[in-house]
């Protein structure tokens, strides 16, 4: 990233919806050959989404480059989706989001995130994993693994 760069994050509105919708679409593709289908996030209705999750936009300059999708449970924040550009893979926004999220469950009184995703993206696991997230389960998904994962953050 660019030193200097506008970084801000704000809270998602239904005026969002058709950018965060091609937005996840952008960052999932990669995965379809891997699935030989397009991940769940891709066939999400984020008009729905918008309205019932609270979704965080992370923008940079001006341009929305990333973005975490979390559902309030009563006991912890689930993170749905977390989706980054392609363009802005690999330079820090997932981890910038990732904390936000926590930061965000923290001041909800919550002591615990939790988060799933496909065991083949081996690269995502262990992008959770360096964030000091645990391997708490997997179940079966559509002929393939869901790894579910969390880490306690302190509330």
């Amino acid at each position: 990233m660019a030193d200097g760069a506008d970084i801000t994050l704000r809270r998602a509105g239904p005026a969002d919806a058709a950018a965060i919708a091609a937005l996840t679409r952008a960052a999932y593709e990669k995965w379809i050959a891997v699935l030989g289908r397009a991940p769940k996030p891709m066939t999400a209705h984020y008009d729905d989404a918008v309205r019932d999750h609270r979704i965080e936009l992370l923008e940079v300059d001006g341009e929305l480059m990333g973005l975490v999708e979390c559902i309030l449970e009563p006991d912890h924040l689930l993170i749905e989706n977390l989706a980054v550009a392609p363009a802005g893979q690999r330079r820090g926004h997932g981890h910038r989001l990732m904390a936000h999220a926590e930061d965000l469950a923290r001041s909800l009184g919550l002591a615990e995130v939790r988060l799933y995703t496909n065991k083949l993206f081996a690269e995502n696991v262990d992008f959770y994993k360096r964030l000091g997230y645990r391997i708490d389960g997997e179940s079966a998904y559509l002929g393939g693994v869901i790894v579910h994962m969390s880490k306690r953050i302190g509330g």
